[in-house]
């Protein structure tokens, strides 16, 4: 039964803590407007690999991460500036786009997955603080290995559940409304602002 609890209890906080606007369903909901829906697919694996074991070391190891900010600080930053750059070339006309380079970057889902994932360093301070949370509130156990598995395995499909959902509702807007380009700017605009403002907490707020 803990077993069953904690699979729950991870696909549920996962869900919900993946709602809010960020790089990652930004990005699936661009590639959900564009059609890329087999791109789409394979960007909502990778991220959904990453998040494993980065949940695995925020359960294990949150007390190593917590006493080491220097690490969250400077993964702020890289962040910052990884998340402007994807804006950048989202937001570049098609005609700009000839690199080979960027043209592989954009239609490879998995390989760009990968690489914003691991340069989301909300997800460690996320789930320690949701473990600490769940563990208080909700009489989360994760003391066996069939136990602490089953809690990540919830928190990684509560993810691809989520960054699927977001795809289909891109797909509706194209169905309903044709081929909205202008609409298609709009995870662009958003992604650099979260860039921007990466910049802005790092180097004024922090």
């Amino acid at each position: 039964m803990s077993i069953v609890v904690a699979f729950t209890l991870g696909f549920v906080f996962s869900f919900i803590g993946s709602i809010p606007p960020g790089s990652l369903n930004l990005i699936v909901f661009q590639l959900g407007l564009n059609k890329q829906i087999e791109v789409a697919i394979r960007f909502t694996i990778a991220v959904a690999i990453v998040e494993y074991p980065y949940a695995w070391i925020s359960v294990i190891f949150a007390d190593m991460v917590t006493s080491s900010p220097v690490i969250i600080a400077n993964m702020k930053l890289i962040t910052a500036v990884a998340i402007t750059i994807f804006a950048v070339i989202t937001l570049l006309p098609a005609k700009q786009q000839a690199s080979p380079l960027v043209q592989g970057f954009n239609k490879s889902g998995f390989r760009r997955g990968v690489v914003l994932s691991i340069l989301n360093p909300q997800a460690i301070p996320f789930w320690i603080v949701a473990t600490a949370y769940l563990k208080e509130k909700w009489s989360l156990t994760v003391s066996t290995a069939w136990e602490l598995h089953a809690y990540l395995l919830g928190i990684s499909l509560g993810t691809v559940a989520l960054l699927l959902i977001f795809t289909y509702f891109a797909q509706k807007i194209v169905v309903r409304f044709g081929d909205p380009g202008k609409l298609k700017k709009i995870p662009g605009y958003m992604l650099l602002a979260l860039g921007l403002y990466g910049f802005v907490d790092y180097f004024f707020l922090s």
